[in-house]
């Protein structure tokens, strides 16, 4: 059945999973670093479907992409994307 069928007990699909999910956490990390003032967040975050009081609230916000990225409303405005 080729490789799959001989990895088949192997646990590569759990660390497919977990790669997967981190790819996807730095890519919207990464666009959110390209909209480096807050102006330009907020607008692509409404453009998105943010309301607007939390995309104002996340483009002010003093946390990092990183950090940010974890939040409700960008994982819901940019789940389509990535």
């Amino acid at each position: 059945m080729g490789w799959s069928g001989y990895f088949r007990l192997a646990d590569t699909r759990s660390v497919f999973k977990a790669l997967d999910e981190w790819i996807r956490r730095r890519l919207r990390a990464c666009l959110l670093k390209q909209w480096k003032k807050p102006v330009t967040k907020r607008r692509n975050l409404v453009r998105l479907g943010i309301p607007k009081d939390w995309a104002s609230l996340i483009s002010r916000s003093r946390k990092g992409h990183w950090r940010l990225e974890k939040t409700q409303q960008v994982n819901k405005a940019l789940w389509p994307r990535f």
